[in-house]
């Protein structure tokens, strides 16, 4: 039996005179429309439409949706808009709302520094125009943070990105708990999702999600749990707890299938579909997602793609359905895997870059591989697993960034083709982060720096 089923759980109206003649009203009304078509334009354009919102965008998808032209190569001198020194590392990925850039960072302990009642988290918001940090607000640490050791050196205190509606910003800072800001900087609640830690101690990294009313948080490495929290008052509105969340890091998805929505959660051994707005589950799956599950899976039609693993494996799984949907729902699994890169769906293909720098792409009605070419870099990888951040897809391109070999792009399409391969000069911190896209500017975060990237 699957540990799924043990889960406990304006209208406008335009007055006019009778006497006017019907190319009249043509006429008017077709200046009404260009009105409203205009204004709707003006009102779209600085939020949703241009906005990233999330981990791997508004809708988690990892792919940009605009119109717009983005380099293909770039350095120190050329096509960067600005950089601006950060007060901490963090591997937590910028978000865009309007012309704010938000992100989280940690300072004050790591192995160089201070010890661990010196750890400080921090949400900046900057400005998207110039760089400028605009505020910042502190938050203290719980009394139980796990030391700066073992894995937790790979990712450290700030790893989850924070979300947002437009209104407001939901960070998740681990033990420390989930905080919400208005967009001036006003802490406006906080919420606690548990002391625990994991067995092996390796922090947390699966970023907030908003449905509705719900801010649901991946609370596994806390207290065995995902919660859904109230997004005006952070007030707890339900709790899932299972056992087999047990290393589960990734970021939940949120979709919508056969009009109603899901929070899909890959889990070692499962995935699992929620009820995004009381935690029940809705249905599960099993599959071969064995030790530990870091990707976030994606969403396309009605196929729901998810990888990880210690041994790896790749599952396209229909949504939707209730109860064990194993044996009616499961299209096809591979070993072709992630550790820990997140992918993207596009145009019948899945594409991702894994951990050691493989590129991959598979036909997602059936599974099989197209390629899987090792991308070539000048000067190698390092060491380790050279790539954590997730690929990001815009402007018919795959931008891929590794932890110390610069950003490879690809082109996006079943032949394999490596662009470009741009690194910065000056910075030997690490990138941890997925980059953010919103009006043609790539976001790009390292241990030390922000940098605004776009054509000149």
């Amino acid at each position: 039996m699957g540990r799924g089923r043990t889960f406990f759980t304006l209208r406008k109206s335009i007055v006019t005179s009778q006497q006017r003649t019907a190319r009249q009203m043509s006429r008017l009304a077709f200046t009404v429309f260009l009105f409203q078509a205009c204004l709707l334009l003006l009102i779209a354009s600085p939020s949703s439409a241009e906005d990233w919102r999330g981990f791997r965008g508004s809708d988690g998808s990892g792919i940009s949706r605009e119109n717009a032209s983005l380099p293909v190569s770039w350095s120190s001198t050329d096509n960067l808009n600005w950089s601006i020194q950060l007060p901490g590392p963090g591997s937590s990925s910028p978000i865009v709302i309007g012309e704010r850039v938000l992100l989280t960072c940690y300072s004050g302990y790591d192995n160089t520094q201070g010890d661990i009642t010196s750890l400080k988290r921090q949400l900046i918001c900057l400005d998207r125009n110039s760089g400028t940090i605009q505020w910042q607000s502190a938050v203290t640490p719980s009394g139980s943070e796990d030391l700066f050791e073992g894995f937790i050196t790979e990712h450290g205190y700030a790893s989850s990105t924070p979300v947002s509606d437009g209104e407001i910003v939901v960070s998740f800072f681990g033990k420390a708990g989930v905080f919400a800001h208005d967009l001036q900087g006003k802490q406006l609640w906080h919420a606690d999702v548990g002391q625990q830690s994991g067995t092996r101690r390796w922090g947390s990294s699966g970023s907030p999600v908003i449905s509705g009313n719900v801010v649901i948080i991946n609370a596994s490495d806390e207290s065995l749990s995902i919660r859904g929290l109230d997004k005006t008052s952070g007030k707890e509105i339900w709790k899932a707890e299972a056992q087999g969340l047990e290393n589960t890091f990734c970021t939940p998805l949120l979709l919508s299938v056969d009009g109603h929505n899901e929070l899909v959660v890959p889990v070692p051994g499962e995935i699992w579909g929620l009820n995004p707005a009381t935690g029940k589950l809705l249905w599960y799956a099993t599959t071969e997602l064995d030790g530990n599950v870091c990707p976030s899976p994606v969403f396309q039609g009605k196929m729901i793609f998810a990888m990880g693993g210690r041994q790896g494996s790749t599952v396209a799984l229909r949504a939707g359905g209730r109860d064990d949907v194993t044996n009616s729902h499961l299209a096809w699994s591979s070993q072709a895997s992630s550790y820990v890169p997140s992918p993207v769906v596009h145009e019948g293909h899945l594409y991702w870059v894994s951990d050691r720098g493989i590129a991959h792409c598979l036909k997602v009605d059936s599974g099989e591989i197209v390629y899987q070419e090792r991308l070539v870099s000048e000067g190698g990888f390092g060491g380790g697993r050279p790539f954590y951040a997730s690929i990001v897809l815009a402007d018919n391109k795959l931008y891929v960034v590794s932890r110390v070999a610069g950003v490879f792009v690809l082109a996006a399409g079943p032949k394999f083709k490596q662009l470009g391969q741009n690194q910065l000069d000056n910075d030997e911190s690490q990138f941890n982060a997925s980059p953010a896209i919103s009006r043609g500017q790539i976001f790009l975060r390292s241990d030390t720096r922000l940098y605004c990237i776009e054509n000149k």
